[in-house]
């Protein structure tokens, strides 16, 4: 099994919270992680409510499923019966003893306001995502934290990696897509992963019609991945109302298939665009939906935004069990600067990251951190690039050139 660098949070919020909800995708590993926490740092009985017989009894009676079970419980794809929620939530109320209720969903409940405000100060939420490069290569990666140091560390250098990298792209992080090395066999279990969600997950949590329409929209927004999210032209391109749309949008955004990466504003009064950026979870599952392989990537010019997609969604995997947990966002000016990804902590200080898809960088590559280090000023922390060739370099006071791999360097740690 490969250990999940989030564990130890997890084992923290269930030494104090009542009830910790483990959210994530369908197949990110969710049940492994929970299962061996069960069976070893806090024993506990388990249920999984994809069985149909633990389903039903839950359905029946709730309240009555609850209070046949002693001690600590695991219930997995909880997102299957929301009515344990308040049944839930009562117990909780009669007994706060921390630990008593470790859930999982494959639905995002902060999309779900009427099931997230039911336990209200008496849940903790954790996120965990597929796989990330430190997970595959066992290294609990600590890039985050290490860009706010006040002196950026040195990284160990690997020449392999720029190689591999599109590799990992089309690898991507859930376990089983990642465990299989022929394409044609990702390709089938994608396949039916895709067809899995739609068809179940969704109706889990809506009654929707249309879902024809679904698979349209996502495979478009694969194409149109990492970009500024335009409702408008989404809508005239696939033929749907606005109102489905964004329905639908959200409904994906649940089930842990695309998310928004907000515009960074700090409320300065600039002329900064405050549009969200549409990015996908998994890049082996955008690369799939497009219909790109390795060839098709190199000869078709692909790797620019599958790699900064890739880039974004290994440091939103990092900071789910960084010690700073910074927030994350994207600039860019009404003029055209922009900045790929924006870390900001809670103290307001920032650090910029360009993701270039080429061995070589230029001053000019700085354009977009030099302007968002003007606006931001003394909070502006660094400025970084991250490029495919292999080499350290500094560029000037507080900008630097870094390799991808540094993201999941054994030294980062």
């Amino acid at each position: 099994m490969i250990r999940r660098n989030i564990t130890s949070n997890l084992l923290n919020a269930l030494a104090d919270t009542p009830v910790v909800l483990l959210n994530g995708a369908r197949q990110s590993g969710k049940s492994t992680l929970v299962k061996a926490i069960a069976e070893g740092g806090h024993p506990a009985a388990y249920f999984n409510l994809d069985d149909v017989s633990a389903l039903g009894a839950v359905r029946h009676d709730a309240a009555g499923f609850l209070s046949g079970l002693d001690g600590p419980v695991v219930i997995d794809e909880i997102q299957r019966a929301p009515e344990l929620f308040m049944a839930i939530k009562s117990a909780v109320d009669r007994n706060r003893r921390p630990g008593r209720f470790l859930l999982t969903g494959s639905a995002n409940i902060l999309l779900l306001p009427r099931l997230s405000e039911s336990l209200a100060g008496r849940m903790e939420i954790l996120s965990l995502w597929p796989f990330s490069q430190g997970e595959i290569n066992g290294i609990k990666e600590a890039f985050v934290d290490k860009l706010f140091e006040k002196r950026l560390p040195r990284f160990p250098l690997n020449k392999k990696e720029g190689i591999n990298i599109i590799d990992r792209i089309i690898a991507g992080g859930y376990p089983e897509a990642v465990s299989r090395t022929v394409p044609a066999r990702r390709k089938a279990w994608f396949d039916s992963y895709i067809t899995t969600i739609l068809q179940r997950d969704v109706r889990d949590i809506a009654d929707i019609d249309g879902l024809s329409d679904m698979p349209r929209l996502l495979s478009l927004i694969a194409i149109r991945s990492p970009s500024l999210l335009n409702f408008a032209e989404i809508s005239r391109t696939i033929a749907i109302p606005q109102t489905t749309l964004k329905r639908y949008m959200m409904l994906l955004e649940a089930t842990f298939l695309i998310r928004n990466l907000p515009a960074w504003s700090g409320h300065l009064g600039k002329r900064l665009v405050k549009t969200s950026k549409l990015i996908m979870c998994d890049t082996a599952l955008m690369a799939h939906l497009f219909g790109a392989n390795r060839e098709r990537i190199v000869s078709a010019g692909l790797i620019g935004p599958l790699l900064e997609n890739f880039v974004i969604m290994e440091l939103q995997k990092q900071i789910t069990w960084s010690e700073i947990r910074p927030k994350m966002f994207h600039f860019r000016t009404q003029t055209g600067q922009e900045v790929d990804i924006v870390l900001e902590d809670s103290s307001g200080r920032l650090v910029g990251i360009e993701v270039k898809a080429s061995a070589t960088v230029g001053a000019k590559d700085f354009n977009g951190l030099k302007a968002l280090a003007e606006i931001t000023g003394n909070n502006f922390i660094r400025g970084i690039i991250l490029y495919t060739g292999d080499n350290i370099i500094p560029f000037g006071n507080n900008l630097h050139v870094l390799p991808v791999s540094a993201i999941w360097s054994k030294n980062s740690a």
